[in-house]
């Protein structure tokens, strides 16, 4: 007989609300919520930068199939922005590549900050995770190389100027998917003429999350520890700390259905349901007690096909 196959982790599902700390990096934080649960599998649902702190929703299990969904929700972060001084990587973390004097007056601040507002074309960052052949930015950014960046829509909901204050500004931002703060800063210290970089920045909300559910690794270490001391089984007190996992796709239109129609779906197949959408993505339930069972598409005939099915 040979040896059995190591046992990889659990399967657990469910999304946790990680307060992620500064100076790790968003994969750093996922692999230790991956440990602490023992889960299988683990997915992060849009990085922070290592200088950010803030919500981090981890999608554990099955929950990880509706990872994208929380990665085009809109977000809202805290920002400080350091005037004065402009860095490589629009960051406190990065180096000081020029430093000028600090000259800006409520009015001109105004103006400048109203530019930003609603819907506008934002060119990456070099020190940015997009990827350019098969490479993140960063990645050529580190080599000294300049890659060209198409400019993306994004949208600026809402620009709060919280306190300006001499050579340091904070302001509170609610935006659409894919916007980069540091460039936000970056190019607004531009527009002002005295450059600006990122020294203090947190994600508030991702979608609509409670921040009240946040919990921090230290949290999560203390209660492992103390089942450990305590011989309960960590799963007892770390699993309801997860939030469902349909919570990623809240937004989208329930379908209901019968658990016979709902057979016809986990085998693939596409089935009419009456008061369904007529078009787009849906999430689909089954029967009085509304089991989430994945996400489905409106195909061309009106019917409702299975997309992402959970196990």
């Amino acid at each position: 007989m040979g040896r059995q196959r190591q046992f990889r982790g659990r399967a657990v599902d469910g999304i946790l609300l990680l307060d992620k700390p500064a100076g790790i990096t968003s994969n750093d934080a996922l692999q230790q919520v991956k440990r602490i649960y023992a889960a299988a599998k683990a997915g992060h649902t849009g990085a922070l930068d290592p200088l950010a702190t803030g919500m981090l929703p981890i999608c554990l299990g099955e929950a990880t199939k509706f990872s994208q969904f929380l990665l085009e929700a809109d977000k809202r972060y805290r920002v400080v922005a350091k005037l004065g001084l402009r860095t490589d990587t629009s960051d406190a973390d990065g180096e000081v590549v020029e430093t000028r004097p600090v000259n800006v007056t409520d009015e001109a601040l105004a103006v400048a900050l109203d530019s930003f507002r609603g819907t506008t074309q934002q060119i990456p960052s070099m020190y940015s995770a997009l990827k350019y052949q098969g490479k993140p930015l960063y990645h050529y950014a580190r080599e000294g190389i300049e890659v060209p960046r198409e400019s993306r829509p994004i949208t600026v909901f809402e620009l709060i100027l919280v306190r300006f204050e001499g050579d340091e500004l904070e302001l509170e931002i609610h935006c659409s998917k894919g916007t980069y703060i540091r460039t936000i800063v970056d190019d607004l210290g531009e527009l002002l003429g005295c450059g600006a970089h990122v020294a203090v920045l947190r994600r508030l909300a991702v979608a609509g999350y409670p921040s009240e559910r946040m919990v921090t690794l230290e949290q999560l270490e203390e209660i492992l520890e103390n089942c450990r001391a305590q011989e309960i089984l960590p799963r007892l007190e770390l699993d309801p700390l997860l939030l469902p996992m349909d919570t990623a796709v809240a937004g989208l239109p329930e379908v209901n259905m019968s658990e016979l129609v709902a057979g016809y779906i986990n085998q693939g197949q596409a089935v009419q349901v009456s008061g369904a959408p007529s078009q787009g993505q849906v999430r689909m339930t089954v029967g009085e007690q509304r089991i989430f069972i994945g996400v489905g598409e409106i195909d061309d005939d009106g019917k409702v096909a299975p997309k992402r099915l959970v196990r």
